[in-house]
């Protein structure tokens, strides 16, 4: 029988085992959250799980439907709620320029950036419904202006956006809070697939994990009057709006 604990706030992060992820739950589990850290890393989420007895480790590959629907499951099984979501999970490649992007490369971010998110919100709805819960997507500033992240990245961030913006409006009717992230350059193994990968002093100077963290945290803690759909969040000395130094 399942055995719910209704006072229990409860969060899924995708893409957990590194970067933003891994700092978002360790951040969520210290804010009082029971939280689901799902990645394919296996041995790195065992190690986040060590970390705390609020953290659980839920190996997963989002791009795999019927695996994010077992997840949803299993936390329906155990309390019939989601309260935060954190879509997360993402991918880039070195290989971006336009003309020498692959269709398979193409494929392999619009599935892992966009349709994951897809399907992890989809698949987690009737959760986040009885929780009147909040989905927090972490996307790019490359979804508002162009960079040199790669026209694959962008145009799955910016699918990302525009399925969170449609989600807010579809579900806002059942209590349903969209919040996006939208940060340029943060110091994770992301950028180390860049076609050159940025010198000590330019990864000193994007903005660590722990910032976006803070803001998942943030949103998590917002009382359910009040909705940030999205909040966009640059490094201060390295980056301005359309531009990089």
């Amino acid at each position: 029988m399942p055995n719910h604990d209704g006072d229990r706030r409860v969060a899924l992060v995708t893409g957990a085992s590194s970067g933003v992820g891994r700092v978002a739950t360790l951040s969520l589990a210290q804010a009082g959250f029971e939280v689901y850290a799902a990645a394919r890393r296996v041995a790195l989420l065992a190690e986040l799980a060590a970390e705390s007895p609020n953290i659980h480790a839920a190996p997963l590959d989002v791009t795999d439907r019927p695996a994010v629907d077992q997840l949803a499951a299993t936390i329906q099984e155990r309390h019939g709620k989601l309260d935060v979501l954190v879509c997360n999970a993402g991918v880039n490649i070195p290989r971006r320029r336009f003309a020498e992007l692959s269709v398979e490369n193409w494929h392999l971010l619009m599935e892992t950036n966009a349709t994951a998110t897809f399907h992890v919100i989809q698949g987690c709805l009737l959760l986040l419904r009885a929780a009147k819960g909040l989905v927090i997507v972490v996307a790019s500033v490359s979804s508002r202006w162009p960079d040199a992240s790669g026209p694959a990245y962008q145009a799955s961030k910016r699918a990302m956006l525009g399925l969170a913006h449609a989600v807010s409006l579809e579900e806002q009717a059942n209590g349903i809070r969209v919040s996006s992230i939208l940060p340029g350059m943060i110091d994770t193994p992301l950028l180390d697939r860049r076609p050159q990968p940025p010198s000590a002093e330019q990864r000193a100077d994007s903005i660590p994990p722990e910032d976006i963290a803070a803001i998942c945290v943030f949103l998590a803690n917002l009382p359910a009057r009040s909705c940030i759909p999205e909040i966009v969040v640059t490094p201060s000395v390295l980056q301005r709006i359309g531009s990089m130094r």
